[in-house]
């Protein structure tokens, strides 16, 4: 019952957007929870924050996602590959401080305002056109790294092979 009442008082305050009304949030003796917009003894004042409204552009001003999808198979095209060349697949390999450095390329190089985005167990971890990331402070164990070109606004465009490798550091414990 107390459940039903809460979700009840929960969906008249969405309803109520900004309307300016006071809240009122009383118990009763069984403690029951009740809201109203009229004060009662024992009732307290509840301070509602304001709704929170989002207004979508108009159709008519949104790209189409066929069009999107079209550009960027475009200009990923014009990509024949792109990979990750250290480290290799599988590669097992010692980092005392755990720095990796990925080392990347493509054919053909890399267009102007185009990036590599290297990722990191799904994750970004760093954008280069030199070829080169180095990542800081990678832990112990297997990982899976991926590869990317990314455009000027950031959409990937062309996607390598990943490669998961396993690196080894010291520990306190051996």
């Amino acid at each position: 019952m107390k459940s039903t009442l809460g979700i009840t008082a929960g969906l008249m305050l969405l309803i109520s957007g900004p309307v300016t009304a006071e809240v009122y949030r009383n118990v009763d003796a069984q403690g029951n929870v009740t809201f109203s917009d009229e004060p009662s003894k024992g009732a307290e004042k509840v301070t509602v924050k304001p709704v929170t409204t989002i207004t979508l552009p108009k159709p008519q001003n949104v790209q189409e996602t066929e069009k999107l999808r079209e550009d960027v198979e475009r200009e990923g095209s014009i990509y024949e590959s792109v990979s990750l060349t250290y480290p290799e697949n599988e590669q097992a390999f010692h980092s005392g401080n755990g720095d990796v450095q990925f080392e990347m390329s493509s054919s053909p190089a890399l267009a102007p305002g185009h990036k590599y985005e290297v990722t990191l167990d799904g994750q970004p971890v760093g954008q280069s056109t030199s070829g080169s990331v180095t990542v800081r402070n990678v832990f112990r164990g297997t990982h899976e790294a991926g590869i990317h070109i990314v455009d000027r606004n950031g959409v990937q465009i062309k996607t390598g092979s990943p490669v998961r490798f396993t690196i080894h550091r010291p520990s306190v414990q051996n």
